[in-house]
């Protein structure tokens, strides 16, 4: 059974990532559920090939910030949804402004769109102000997931293991998380999903992209997804 799980570990790294810069966790061949997470700088994609090759789901870049909205956007989610996709938005979620300006970002971006997941807010220090105020970043996170739950939106915080110690734990873990971890995640991160490289290769998609896992099988897959948003929106 070892060798077995070994040779398709090797396997799909070789077919995925196309290089040998990192090793790949061992775990993720438990975890029938794959998706990836985009946006423009991926260039050019086919979404149908994506699932061809096995993709469930996709996480596509909406909007950063206060006026920020990724210039793919609302094709690659229409491309993504057509191809029978189960689709979400993320959000590069910035320190230094207001968490109700940035809800309102997210929700007039997605106007006429109709998102499968939860929506994403990606919270991370790279690219913030370094010397933050923890508890009111953490505060404006809570007011924009407030003010989009209003809009029948759900929210998962996608964050790394630094954003996790400094601003998930113990802060906002009334909300899903979305851990970045390029080794076996850990029982503390009672996570829905796992981001655990950064180097998918895919027929279809001119660059990497960042490969991710649901943290269940296919029957909690799809009660996940029969309970995230509103779809009257």
């Amino acid at each position: 059974m070892a060798l077995f799980v070994g040779i398709a570990v090797y396997i799909f790294y070789v077919v995925v990532t196309g290089r040998g810069e990192t090793v790949l966790p061992q775990t993720i061949v438990n975890y029938p559920v794959k998706g990836v997470d985009v946006s423009s700088h991926n260039g050019n994609i086919d979404f149908s090939r994506l699932a061809d090759q096995g993709i469930d789901f996709v996480y596509i870049k909406g909007t950063e910030g206060t006026d920020f909205k990724d210039k793919e956007f609302n094709a690659n989610m229409r491309k993504a949804m057509d191809a029978g996709l189960k689709v979400g938005m993320y959000h590069f979620f910035r320190f230094d402004t207001s968490g109700y300006m940035q809800a309102l970002n997210v929700i007039n971006s997605l106007r006429g769109l109709a998102p499968d997941l939860p929506v994403a807010i990606d919270l991370e220090e790279w690219t913030n102000p370094r010397r933050v105020n923890v508890d009111s970043v953490v505060r404006q996170v809570e007011i924009m997931a407030d003010v989009l739950a209003g809009e029948g939106l759900d929210v998962v915080i996608y964050t790394n293991k630094d954003g996790y110690s400094k601003f998930y734990k113990n802060r906002l873990e009334k909300y899903p998380l979305w851990i970045c971890s390029f080794s076996d995640i850990e029982d503390k991160f009672d996570c829905v999903f796992w981001q655990y490289s950064h180097r998918g290769k895919f027929e279809g998609v001119d660059r990497l992209v960042d490969m991710n896992l649901f943290n269940g099988n296919d029957s909690t897959w799809k009660q996940f997804i029969s309970t995230t948003n509103d779809k009257g929106q």
